[in-house]
Parts: C-alpha cells; sequence; structure tokens
C-alpha cells in the first residue's frame, strides 16, 4: 500500500478510504498487504484528481463508478450496433 500511495501521492489513509467506500478493493498477498491493479490505480488517481478538484469522496467515488457504467454501456451498445449492421 505504502508503494501504490507513493506513485499517486497520496496517504495510505486516502487508499484504505477508496476501499471502504467499495470503489476499489485490493487483492491481498499470503501476507495481508492490498496489493492493487492498474485499473485499480488509474481509480484511485481519478478519485484524488476529482478531490483535489473539491469534491467530496462519497460523490468523487460515485463519479466514478457512472462513468465507469456509461463506458461498459457504450461499449456494448457499439457491438450490438455493429453485430445488427452484420445481420
Amino acid at each position: 500500500m505504502g508503494r501504490a500511495a507513493e506513485m499517486l501521492g497520496v496517504t495510505p489513509a486516502f487508499l484504505r478510504s477508496l476501499d471502504a467506500t467499495k470503489l476499489i478493493v485490493p487483492q491481498r498477498s499470503p501476507g495481508g498487504h492490498r496489493r492493487y491493479s492498474r485499473y485499480q490505480l488509474r481509480l484511485a488517481q481519478r478519485a484524488r484528481d476529482l478531490v483535489d478538484q473539491g469534491t467530496p469522496l462519497e460523490a468523487a467515488c460515485r463519479i466514478i463508478i457512472l462513468e465507469d457504467q456509461l463506458a461498459e454501456a457504450q461499449r456494448i451498445n457499439a457491438q450490438l450496433q455493429r453485430e445488427r449492421q452484420h445481420t
């Protein structure tokens, strides 16, 4: 966790708060250390950016979740459009 926090320029407490809000739930090593994926680190960076702009943490997490859901819906829609054009 310390290395991830250092990479993002945040405190370990900030990363724990993202875990508490369920925005990111890191894997655990056999020793119990948190391990973050690149995707989770990108989400944490986005949360940090929003918080730095004055967005409350809970709102930042909700924004990120909604952005992620929208991107997935757009991806599915594009796929369905392609499939529809080929029929």
